[in-house]
């Protein structure tokens, strides 16, 4: 069985463990602030494969920016031209300052002229951060 590595907490602190292995408990305390920016894009028709790109040169862009934890682009099931993109930061604070930056821009101005719309926003605050051993 492999073992599942968790982190539990909020802003106050968290819980390291492993879940699937009987007895091991939470084995430090670590202090961790994480957020987590949910974005919803419609894409047009057919710009999917460049907005995909584009996404792609962004989040390697992002990776060794401060504050970066983690990111996902998603596409919804229910439409192939619809992206759903889960970033995950220490702070809002380092999101924002990302966006500031020369790599964020020059993306920003080509995918937008491929997208439907406005896109939609929320931020959550990480409770538990559950991911399989070597994630």
């Amino acid at each position: 069985m492999q073992a599942t590595h968790f982190l539990v907490g909020s802003s106050a602190g968290v819980g390291i463990g492993r879940c699937g292995n009987p007895g091991h408990g939470a084995r430090r305390k670590e202090k961790v602030h994480m957020m987590t920016v949910v974005t919803g894009v419609t894409l047009k028709t057919g710009s999917e494969p460049e907005w995909d790109a584009a996404m792609r040169e962004r989040l390697a862009a992002a990776r060794g920016r401060p504050g970066w934890v983690a990111a996902q682009l998603l596409i919804p099931l229910d439409g192939q031209n619809k992206r759903v993109v889960v970033g995950t930061w220490q702070s809002r604070a380092d999101w924002q300052a990302w966006h500031e930056d020369e790599a964020f821009a020059e993306t920003r101005a080509r995918m937008e002229g491929l997208q439907e719309g406005e896109s939609a926003m929320s931020w959550n605050e990480v409770v538990v951060d559950a991911r399989g051993e070597g994630i």
